[in-house]
């Protein structure tokens, strides 16, 4: 089965596709700012540009983000191991912050140069006009490097190719800082790349601070926000089985978000069932929940949600010896095949499983019930108890 179609089955981003997608923007990525700085660094120095040349250094600059872009997708699309049960993920949301604070010391980096010309625009060199179709080139390539990255990023939901990508643009933004500044020069308007500086240096400021705040809030752990909540919450309640649902929690790991909830069931339905019940919500929620790759299901017999009734009970063996010796002398019960408990309202409810009935026994089943009854009433961890012949309930009626 191909990448894709794996990803369409379980409803998450594939791996392979997520490693595939970081190497193909970040290679490509890494070409275009080394001949782009390459370019642009010596136009600018023939064509007595400072600004291209600035230019020029923040594109090479952007190598170190390419490959940081690499060396943390590689890691992050590794799967769980001992030291990282929950996967690598974290790396790309490290990254992410990484790229956001380059992004806004870039956007510092302008604006100060910005301010700096605008109260001095005596310091501005006369460019020449080859300097116009460098910068024009530039801002082509960054901006079809920004639109190459982005459909990645939306196709494999990564907020670090989404980062990177913003970074693409914000290098065509910083050229067409240098277009304008050029133009302007040339046409005798000085003041006019200090301004246009200043204005994309706040734009680019006020991405990197978006970035910036999606990696920190993933770092400790944000959910997912309430529509996609409400969503997660309308699948588990529409699986068959499900009576209700609390202690609903999300968190968000590098594009992908896991979930942990307690699903109220009817209290006397099969371990298996119930098991088969949070597969089934497991299931659905990867399904339908595009963001969801990990999900752990609690299945309740009661509402726990803000008292555990019965956390102080015995156990199950603790439970078996007490009621062996409660029932000793009911010798009617000594040939019991299973008994089986159920931990409701704050006490013990039993179930005694009989071999098939002959007619002695059914003409005996009310007193043995008696019997056990009075004597499991001495305990007052237990409380109802159903006898079974066969298959045949026997309440005592």
């Amino acid at each position: 089965m191909q990448s894709q179609d794996r990803a369409a089955v379980t409803g998450s981003i594939d791996p392979v596709d997520r490693r595939r997608a970081v190497t193909r923007t970040a290679l490509a990525g890494a070409i275009s700012n080394l001949l782009l700085s390459a370019l642009k660094v010596g136009v600018g120095w023939v064509g007595n540009s400072h600004a291209l040349v600035a230019d020029g250094i923040h594109s090479l600059s952007d190598l170190a983000s390419d490959v940081l872009v690499w060396v943390a997708g590689h890691h992050a699309s590794r799967g769980p191991d001992e030291e990282h049960p929950y996967g690598h993920a974290r790396y790309e949301t490290m990254a992410t912050l990484a790229l956001g604070l380059l992004l806004f010391l870039v956007a510092l980096g302008l604006g100060w140069d910005a301010v700096e010309r605008l109260f001095a625009p005596e310091d501005l060199a006369q460019p020449a006009w080859i300097t116009l179709y460098a910068a024009a080139l530039s801002i082509f390539v960054k901006e079809w490097l920004y639109w190459y990255t982005r459909a990645y990023a939306i196709r494999v939901k990564s907020d670090m190719l989404r980062a990177n990508a913003w970074h693409h643009r914000s290098d065509a933004i910083s050229s067409v800082v240098v277009l304008v500044g050029v133009a302007g020069t040339l046409a005798g308007l000085p003041y006019l790349d200090a301004v246009a500086a200043c204005i994309v240096a706040a734009m680019i400021a006020k991405i990197a601070w978006d970035l910036g705040m999606d990696a920190v809030r993933e770092l400790v752990d944000t959910g997912l926000e309430p529509e996609r909540l409400a969503a997660v919450r309308e699948t588990i309640l529409n699986v068959g089985g499900v009576r209700d649902i609390h202690l609903l929690r999300t968190r968000t790991l590098g594009g992908t978000a896991s979930t942990d909830v307690h699903v109220l069931v009817d209290p006397y339905i099969s371990v298996s069932e119930g098991h088969m019940i949070s597969v089934q919500v497991e299931r659905e929620l990867k399904r339908k929940i595009d963001e969801i790759s990990d999900v752990t299901v609690h299945i309740d017999s009661e509402d726990d949600s803000s008292t555990a009734p019965t956390q102080d009970l015995p156990g199950r063996r603790a439970a078996l010896a007490r009621l062996a010796a409660l029932w000793s002398d009911v010798p009617g019960l000594a040939s019991r095949e299973r008994v089986q408990l159920h931990y409701l309202g704050g006490r013990i409810q039993v179930e005694v499983f009989l071999p098939g009935s002959d007619a002695q026994q059914a003409r005996s089943a009310d007193a043995l019930y008696e019997r056990a009854l009075e004597a499991l009433s001495k305990d007052a961890v237990f409380g109802d108890l159903r006898i079974y012949y066969g298959g045949a309930p026997d309440n005592g009626a």
